[in-house]
């Protein structure tokens, strides 16, 4: 039994509970939350039998064995090495870190103390992104990816009336590109790697974050254009267009339907498969059968993947004028 501990206390962390507890192979045995009575009313609630408001007392506790960090995303270094450092295994939100250096230090943590460090990417570990990869091949030479995820943020209305919440301070490492495009990128560097060349354009917010933007990725012969939003909705699929055919994939986030179309007149294809309601399941069956075989690293979410996934970030802001306090570390 894997015993789990998490940092975070919000809407993130009540579906892992849910996930956790249909995984037979977890347990959720500790909680972190810099408030000792929101920790307790939060464990109490979800039946989590420890809770800590310290970090260095819950990395060094025997209570769990690896952690699940859900805090804003310029913590996610920290508390990972943190953890790491004390022989714990981790299992990061995305994005994984701020930038790239964090996650070459993140990684290199991980090898240091034969820990396995895993991106919570979940829609690359979903059975329905096996689909997308195993049936790849029909579609014959790739020629376009396009993938849009534009969600408008239930915190947008609190900062158009002047409230600035959580979700649009740069000091947190987070906005648009981070947290809503990363959905786009990660998949497409696990089926095509590490583009030529990458342009980038977005729309600014007063508070220093990015809105909505979007990202051209050249391939050489093939190319990329990804859509992301924060502050607008959208419900175009995901398509990845090759000169035998289209696979039309639906919401890239988490996919939820996979169907290919064929140029030369044959029948629609239908190669989804059947998923559970709650998709975080995947990844913590990932994470959890990692550990169980000794594996130190994830072979889809690899450190690889994320620092790539990272650098396009890392490059996409330096284009938009994006930079965090987390940058000057």
């Amino acid at each position: 039994m894997l015993r789990i501990g998490i940092i975070g206390s919000n809407f993130i962390t009540e579906t892992f509970m849910n996930a956790a507890g249909q995984v037979e192979k977890v347990e959720v045995t500790a909680l972190y939350s810099r408030s000792e009575e929101r920790a307790k009313a939060y464990a109490a609630a979800q039946g989590i039998p420890n809770t800590f408001t310290n970090l260095e007392e819950m990395a060094q506790s025997d209570v769990i064995d690896a952690i699940y960090i859900a805090s804003p995303n310029s913590m996610h270094a920290k508390y990972a090495i943190t953890f790491m450092n004390h022989g714990k295994h981790v299992l990061c939100e995305k994005p994984l870190a701020s930038n790239a250096t964090e996650v070459q230090e993140m990684i290199d943590a991980a090898q240091a103390n034969k820990v396995l460090l895993m991106e919570a990417m979940k829609s690359t570990v979903m059975p329905n992104f096996d689909a997308i990869r195993e049936n790849l091949h029909k579609l014959g030479k790739v020629r376009t990816f396009f993938a849009s995820f534009c969600q408008y943020s239930s915190r947008y209305d609190k900062y158009k009336a002047g409230e600035v919440m959580n979700a649009f301070l740069p000091e947190l490492s987070n906005g648009s590109l981070m947290d809503i495009g990363t959905y786009c990128i990660y998949p497409l560097v696990v089926l095509f790697g590490r583009p030529d060349s990458v342009k980038a354009s977005a729309v600014m917010l007063d508070s220093g974050v990015d809105g909505k933007g979007s990202l051209i990725l050249n391939y050489g012969d093939m190319e990329a254009v990804l859509l992301h939003s924060k502050i607008s909705n959208s419900n175009m699929p995901t398509e990845i267009q090759g000169e035998e055919g289209n696979m039309i994939i639906e919401r890239i986030s988490q996919p939820s339907s996979v169907r290919i179309q064929y140029r030369d007149g044959r029948p629609e294809e239908d190669v989804s498969r059947p998923q559970a309601d709650n998709s975080m399941v995947y990844e913590i069956e990932a994470f959890a059968e990692l550990i169980e075989r000794r594996e130190l690293e994830s072979p889809v979410n690899s450190y690889a993947s994320s620092l790539a996934v990272m650098e396009i970030m890392d490059e996409a802001r330096r284009q938009i004028g994006l930079a965090y306090p987390a940058d000057k570390n």
